[in-house]
């Protein structure tokens, strides 16, 4: 039998969320949702994409100079214009990632530096995306708030154990292990902590959180919710963690599944939940346009650098 291949089993993921919610609801929260966008959302929408995006860009091109494969903020933003718009029209939500590493790794003449900065990129988002919701959502009543403290301190352990491990293990010699724990360290070093670039990058991340966030909110309210702020943060951000994972149809699947439950959960109706999910998804969709110019452009070019180590 052969192995089903990993993209195709986050597509019938997606595909299987989404089919128990209409069954479970049906079509309705679906259509209605899409029917109440207007044109103040489309226009927040798209406003608050431009300064995610850049963010985004400002993200990568910092860690990618550290790296020694430089990468200009303007490029960087048509790049990244693109993938959004890949990663919310196909399946997964990783395709326009992995073609933003390979392209500027072949245009820069180090592919493999240009994929781990994509890879690095990404990880510094999710971690503090990661952040910034555990810090709200312990903060603000949400289902999930009493089970938190056990998940924080389960998340430390494996954290400080992670590094207690990767302490130990040798650095030295030619084994795959080896070089890759000497590879890791050089671009935690180089990528994040030369030139105080974490700074940088840890303050792109939390506009670009935030920005994610505001649009929730705005597709909350373009679904009719009106329940208080205090409440729909939680709430959205416990949809926004489902995000990450990679199991969706065009951004659709987990978000919505979560949704539901979470808007449930707090007292308000999974129809609700799953409407405000769908007119999100629709959201970042329009927000993602620029990408498709981008694409229809075919090529970005960016202009090939020396491979070199930032000097600390």
């Amino acid at each position: 039998m052969k192995r089903l291949n990993w993209a195709w089993v986050r597509l019938l993921g997606g595909a299987a969320i989404l089919a128990v919610l209409l069954w479970w609801l049906g079509s309705g929260p679906f259509l209605d949702g899409l029917r109440l966008i207007d044109g103040w959302a489309l226009a927040a929408a798209l406003g608050i994409g431009v300064v995610t995006t850049v963010c985004c860009a400002w993200r990568w091109s910092l860690i990618a100079g550290g790296l020694g494969v430089s990468l200009p903020l303007s490029t960087a933003v048509a790049h990244c214009y693109r993938a959004v718009f890949l990663n919310a029209t196909l399946p997964g939500g990783l395709v326009g990632d992995v073609h933003r590493a390979v392209r500027h790794g072949r245009d820069a003449g180090d592919v493999g530096r240009g994929i781990r900065a994509v890879v690095w990129e990404r990880t510094a988002g999710q971690v503090v995306t990661a952040v910034i919701a555990l810090v709200l959502l312990l903060a603000l009543p949400s289902p999930v708030q009493s089970h938190l403290p056990v998940a924080v301190a389960l998340v430390a352990t494996g954290a400080l154990v992670a590094v207690l491990v990767a302490r130990v293990l040798p650095r030295r010699g030619p084994s795959r292990l080896a070089r890759t724990l000497r590879a890791a360290e050089a671009d935690l070093r180089d990528g994040f902590l030369a030139q105080r670039r974490w700074l940088g990058v840890a303050a792109a991340s939390a506009v670009v959180v935030a920005g994610h966030l505001a649009t929730f909110l705005v597709a909350a309210r373009t679904a009719g919710s009106t329940a208080p702020l205090s409440q729909l943060v939680p709430l959205t951000l416990l949809a926004l963690l489902a995000m990450l994972v990679p199991a969706n149809i065009g951004g659709f699947g987990p978000r919505e599944g979560v949704a539901a439950w979470a808007f449930s959960a707090a007292g308000l109706t999974a129809a609700e939940g799953v409407a405000t999910g769908i007119v999100y998804g629709a959201l970042v969709i329009v927000s993602s346009l620029p990408g498709a110019a981008v694409l229809v452009m075919r090529r970005v070019r960016v202009p090939s650098a020396p491979r070199e180590h930032a000097v600390n």
